[in-house]
């Protein structure tokens, strides 16, 4: 079945290492349109991460915003939001207790964090094109947070953490690694799965017409349900194991690569 719209990741995917989208990934969107197959985009980071992505690429079609939490349009239109209810991110973060990782809370369209330091604070300045608001007092935040990210370079810590949280409120919300360092908590609807349904059904197309491409442990829902399951080839290996297709790396336009070789040569 010909492929009718593209749905792909950002971090890892999209964009390059530098968080930044290159000349030869805008061009092979262009073609792809241009060709009539749709493309949007979803992805753990808010809003604000998106806009100059949307604005860049003049996305004016449905996007999804942490995880599919928020599906809107650059115009502002919102036409899904999901937040984490909030007995549900107590019982977290009483689950987290005194772990040393760093806190963060986006709620209101703000980024609330523990520290302004360290280098997953900068990348996220720019992914998130915002400054952290920096707090000890998160827990009116608890009762409207669209996601809460613990953050750790300490990737056997934050395995351990979310095997300890994943079983007992993985029934209730959404509990992923989106990256080795992040561990997030988004809503339950807010996964890549329930996302890509709910953008598939915006564009008017089926699953089996839609591709996805993603980099991440967080991207399986949404390859699982996809026509076709695009993995760039920086991926980790348990990913690339899902993929129907591996394409290059973020370092090397991989995005570009499979619209290119995996969608537009099948389609001819």
């Amino acid at each position: 079945m010909a492929i009718r719209l593209l749905v792909s990741d950002v971090d890892g995917t999209l964009v390059d290492p530098q968080k930044q989208l290159t000349d030869g990934v805008i061009a092979a969107v262009g073609r792809l349109r241009a060709a009539g197959v749709g493309f949007t985009i979803i992805s753990a980071r808010p809003r604000s991460g998106l806009m100059p992505i949307a604005d860049a690429l003049s996305l004016d079609e449905p996007i999804g915003a942490f995880n599919g939490g928020i599906v809107f349009r650059r115009s502002g239109e919102v036409m899904a939001h999901h937040r984490v209810a909030g007995d549900v991110a107590r019982g977290i973060w009483a689950v987290i207790g005194d772990a040393p990782v760093d806190r963060w809370v986006f709620a209101d369209d703000r980024w609330y964090a523990s520290t302004d330091q360290g280098v997953h604070v900068e990348h996220e300045r720019r992914a998130s094109a915002q400054e952290p608001v920096v707090t000890q007092d998160f827990d009116a935040l608890l009762d409207r947070a669209d996601k809460i990210t613990f953050v750790s370079d300490d990737e056997p810590l934050l395995r351990s953490l979310t095997a300890r949280v994943a079983p007992e409120y993985g029934a209730r919300a959404t509990v992923v690694q989106s990256q080795t360092y992040y561990l997030d908590i988004t809503a339950l609807e807010a996964n890549k799965g329930a996302g890509i349904t709910q953008l598939a059904e915006a564009f008017g197309v089926t699953l089996a017409e839609t591709a996805a491409i993603g980099d991440q442990a967080n991207d399986l829902a949404m390859l699982e349900k996809a026509g076709l399951a695009i993995v760039m080839g920086n991926a980790p290996d348990a990913v690339k194991a899902k993929a129907d297709k591996v394409s290059l790396g973020n370092d090397r336009d991989g995005v570009a690569h499979a619209i290119d070789h995996f969608i537009l040569e099948k389609g001819q």
